[in-house]
């Protein structure tokens, strides 16, 4: 993935999951309590989103059970992660002047 390319949503709040390590079932319950219960994500698009993660090298099994693979943000990926957050972030403050607006 490259830096200056934006995230889809559901990427971020994967990788955003990912600050601590966890199974796929963990990741789908954090992401929607990180989102305030705005964004479920589905077995199929999470596990298609994991796929892809650890193939850009931003996230990597770290322990795999019967059932249960653990998965943990690289250094890239928290790089990702921390400029994705940036990016946002000064997008909100670029915006800030709408705040009056209705």
């Amino acid at each position: 993935m490259s830096e200056t390319q934006p995230m889809s949503e559901a990427m971020y709040y994967a990788l955003l999951a990912l600050a601590e390590p966890g199974h796929g079932y963990a990741v789908m319950q954090r992401v929607r309590a990180l989102s305030g219960g705005r964004l479920e994500m589905g077995p199929g698009t999470l596990y298609g989103l994991l796929a892809r993660m650890k193939k850009e090298g931003l996230i990597a099994l770290t322990a795999e059970g019967e059932r249960r693979k653990v998965y943990a943000l690289t250094p890239a990926g928290r790089r990702a992660l921390v400029g994705e957050y940036r990016r946002l972030k000064q997008m909100v403050e670029d915006g800030a002047g709408l705040e009056g607006y209705q």
